[in-house]
């Protein structure tokens, strides 16, 4: 029978304390360094977490427009045009805690925030964000707890920058596929995956 570590004590004992080097690059606020890192980025995955329970939502944008770095402990994140979902602001206006995970095409090391966000639908600050006179429906605020950066581990393990490691989509199923079989042929199909690129083209922002 399998079984599972029930206490911080059982993994501590496990994992052991970690070196300076793990513990030190953690900060309070956006260090010059960290703002380097945060404006190269076009990509951030953001974590939030409701009554749900918790959800992962990816964020990209143009190199250092991704999110906008207001002073060393605030960043705002305008939310672009997308599915309408709208899962993690859902949870942000009922839990504030967030986390932010930066990626740089070609860079191993990632950056982490962490903090507590709010949403405002501010006219002066949305129009700020315009992009092609479009601006977003509301940009979330982040007050900064933490930041560090990740070591490059997981990116080489996975080999995520490599282009002989890219797969082909044609061998994937594709979003019109994957609707078609949910909704029982009610949308989706080979028409959504055609004209998905025109769609997206056109609502980027």
């Amino acid at each position: 029978m399998t079984t599972f570590i029930a206490t911080v004590a059982e993994l501590e004992a496990l994992y052991g304390t970690p070196g300076e080097t793990s513990t030190a690059k953690e900060v309070d606020h956006i260090t010059p360094e960290y703002r380097q890192l945060i404006a190269a980025s076009p990509f951030v995955v953001l974590a939030t977490v409701g009554p749900e329970g918790a959800d992962c939502s990816p964020r990209g944008d143009r190199a250092g427009e991704v999110v906008r770095i207001h002073d060393a402990r605030t960043l705002m994140l305008p939310d672009r045009r997308g599915n309408d979902r709208i899962d993690s602001l859902r949870n942000v206006v009922r839990d504030p805690r967030v986390g932010l995970l930066f990626l740089i095409p070609g860079v191993g090391n990632t950056l982490r925030v962490n903090g507590r966000a709010r949403l405002t639908a501010d006219p002066a600050l949305l129009a700020s964000f315009a992009v092609d006179g479009k601006p977003p429906r509301t940009v979330m605020i982040v007050d900064v707890e933490t930041v560090f950066f990740q070591c490059a581990r997981a990116i080489v393990r996975s080999a995520l920058w490599d282009p002989a490691a890219q797969v082909d989509p044609a061998t994937l199923p594709s979003p019109g596929r994957i609707l078609a079989v949910l909704s029982e042929q009610r949308v989706g199909g080979d028409a959504y995956d055609q004209a998905w690129p025109e769609r997206a083209r056109a609502s980027l922002w």
